[in-house]
């Protein structure tokens, strides 16, 4: 069996000890959110987040596949073998009815009700109880037979075009993905397919317009990236000829997600979408006070934020607003789209955020750190045995959090 590193840790007062001569830097670089090969990612295989990582200097990373926790194993090895703190996430996709029915979008843009959910700081290995497991399985399971029937209709567009285009999830899921095929899978595997069996980019460009259904393409063949979307906008998604509406079975209900998130060792963690590129938020969103009631209701004070697709000065006003709140905050960069981006974390258009923002970010990932250790020790971490936390609590954990992952760091 696998063993948590954080097992072979000293107690706090070795801790204490060993870096009390260290200089702790008041913050670090940290990228709490990126998924990984195991569900989709812009990285093509794992050492390649581990090169970028140390190429950048990130001290810190958060694993956060979609349902799954396969990758943990192999994150584990990388985070230890490259000297980078691992944080162990996941992420799900959640349905809440009452706002889908009144259009009350959450943090999906486009889809009233639909809620993307984390959770941050699981017990590594990953563990649940066998009733929550089953569910889980269960939604990942009618999740691929959407994909399935995804790629059913999708050869049906293809077909007349070129027989040879055909595609099959058995190839996708071998060729691409890892147990989890996702839309982005199969928009890749179209491009793929199309720049392999055509020669020239006069016949390729002919024959996926042919597929789109004489649609011209906006993005021509060059930005592969951006093709990839373009695919799965035009033929993936909703009003697109291999559309397949998702069955509610392939959502969970959120205090089923918060559930398993709790009963696997995490903190229940809010994904905020926030600002659209013309400065607009979600409804559920656009009120920082009615959406921090909305979470302290549902018992989550915990959140985090993806800068990169953010104003800057939208962020920061609403990262210290839930910061002077007493919430966990953690910044990401995902990296679940074709593109390759820097891991170091940024605001939308590449401004780099302030020191203010750092420390907050790194106070958020220490908290996480200082939960996973006393975890792996047997205790409680950062949720109470009631399901609260002090103010009090919060600064002692960042500052375990600082030691843990400086020990961590200078340890040879």
């Amino acid at each position: 069996m696998i063993k948590n590193f954080l097992e072979e840790l000293p107690t706090l007062e070795k801790l204490t000890k060993a870096v009390k001569n260290i200089s702790v830097p008041e913050y670090r670089e940290a990228n709490g959110h990126i998924h990984t090969p195991y569900s989709f990612s812009a990285f093509s295989d794992m050492a390649t987040i581990f090169k970028m990582a140390g190429d950048e200097n990130i001290a810190l990373l958060g694993i956060n596949d979609f349902y799954v926790t396969d990758g943990y194993d192999s994150f584990h090895k990388g985070c230890l073998e490259n000297k980078i703190f691992p944080l162990f996430n996941i992420e799900f996709i959640g349905l809440l009815k009452e706002e889908q029915k009144k259009g009350i979008r959450i943090n999906d843009p486009n889809n009233p009700g639909r809620i993307y959910f984390s959770g941050k700081g699981l017990d590594y290995p990953f563990h649940t109880g066998f009733m929550l497991r089953k569910q889980l399985k269960s939604v990942i399971r009618s999740s691929q037979d959407q994909i399935k029937a995804m790629i059913t209709k999708l050869n049906k567009l293809t077909g007349p075009v070129n027989p040879a285009l055909f595609l099959s999830y058995d190839k996708i899921k071998t060729k691409y993905a890892h147990d989890l095929v996702r839309e982005r899978h199969i928009a890749k595997a179209l491009r793929i397919a199309i720049m392999e069996i055509y020669s020239s980019p006069e016949e390729q460009l002919t024959s996926l317009e042919a597929i789109y259904g004489g649609k011209k393409s906006k993005t021509g063949l060059l930005n592969e990236a951006a093709l990839e979307n373009e695919i799965r906008s035009y033929l993936l998604k909703s009003g697109g000829g291999a559309f397949v509406e998702e069955d509610e079975k392939s959502f969970l209900e959120l205090k089923k997600i918060i559930r398993i998130i709790i009963k696997a060792g995490g903190i229940p963690c809010y994904p905020v979408l926030l600002d659209d590129p013309t400065g607009k938020c979600t409804e559920f969103e656009s009120d920082p006070e009615k959406l921090y009631l909305s979470l302290k209701a549902l018992g989550i004070e915990c959140i985090e934020l993806i800068p990169g697709r953010n104003d800057f000065s939208i962020l920061k006003n609403f990262a210290e607003f839930f910061h002077k709140k007493g919430f966990i905050i953690t910044f990401g960069t995902e990296h679940n789209t074709p593109e390759m981006v820097p891991l170091t974390v940024s605001a939308r258009g590449s401004v780099p955020l302030d020191d203010s923002l750092k420390r907050i970010a790194w106070e958020g990932a220490c908290v996480i750190a200082a939960h996973q250790y006393l975890r792996a020790d047997g205790r409680q971490g950062y949720v109470l045995p009631d399901g609260t936390h002090s103010a009090k609590q919060m600064r002692e954990l960042i500052t375990l959090g600082q030691l843990i992952i400086e020990y961590f760091l200078k340890k040879d």
